[in-house]
């Protein structure tokens, strides 16, 4: 059995399988010798295990399910931020932060939008729209309770679309009237980073660090938990403090962010609690 053969055959096919396996390598260098390698390689069950791994999430799931739960958690900002600008509080903040507020909005709106028109496209429903519950927004009194409803829901959106990135490997372009040919992990990932753009803009506006680091004031709530919480400093099984040059936890934390599943980002004690 010719491992270095089975990588030429599989590049003909896979023509990013080289970047794949790029991170696997370090399995190899642990092995100090020729001879360990190549009998290490020749194995069937190392082989299985190698290419289990390089190819791991990118088997394509339901994208009408990834979208229509995309979509819950737009409208759900949505209607916060509309809300937020229909508030009579709104009406006594700068106009600096009123401009931000229903820029978000004006953003938001056209993700809804997106996201209605892919799903129909492949063929979905759009699920039916949520909104904020309302009591819960009645005991926002300040602008800033406010703000601090918007960074958590900004900063729980962008893990939420991270966690399901991967679901969408492997989805086929869809053509979209009048706007053509769209990828669809393309579209997620073109909404997660403004969302990560909303969430930074959130927590300057409250005086907050753009990234998370484990000192915000709102940084010990369950939004920032999961079974990968945020306060996480291993990536790729390498403790980021131990990699010399002196960081510290919180720069480890504030380097990376981490995914929330679907179930972790409708609980209750997260996004769930929130829909009206």
């Amino acid at each position: 059995m010719n491992f270095f053969n089975i990588i030429n055959q599989l590049s003909e096919v896979d023509p990013d399988v080289m970047g794949r396996l790029d991170t696997r390598r370090s399995v190899f260098n642990s092995l100090t010798t020729v001879s360990k390698r190549a009998a290490l390689a020749s194995a069937p069950a190392f082989l299985a295990a190698f290419f289990s791994k390089a190819y791991a999430g990118t088997t394509a799931g339901d994208p009408k399910e990834v979208f229509n739960y995309a979509l819950t958690l737009e409208y759900l900002e949505e209607d916060f931020y509309k809300k937020v600008v229909a508030s009579p509080i709104f009406a006594t903040v700068s106009a600096d932060d009123q401009a931000a507020i229903r820029q978000i909005l004006k953003h938001e709106t056209a993700h809804v939008n997106l996201l209605k028109t892919v799903i129909t496209t492949i063929g979905g429903t759009p699920t039916a729209p949520v909104t904020f519950k309302a009591t819960t927004f009645a005991t926002l009194t300040s602008f800033q309770a406010q703000l601090q409803v918007a960074q958590l829901l900004e900063d729980t959106g962008v893990r939420a679309y991270k966690g399901r990135a991967g679901d969408l490997l492997g989805i086929p372009d869809v053509n979209i009237t009048g706007v053509g040919m769209v990828n669809p992990l393309q579209a997620a990932l073109q909404i997660h980073s403004v969302e990560a753009r909303h969430a930074a803009h959130i927590r300057y506006m409250r005086g907050q660090t753009p990234w998370i680091s484990g000192d915000g004031d709102l940084d010990g709530q369950e939004h920032y938990k999961g079974a990968i919480p945020e306060s996480n400093t291993t990536q790729s099984g390498v403790d980021i403090t131990k990699l010399g040059g002196g960081y510290t936890a919180k720069d480890a934390q504030a380097s990376f962010d981490e995914i929330l599943t679907k179930a972790e980002v409708l609980a209750p004690s997260r996004a769930g609690g929130l829909v009206g």
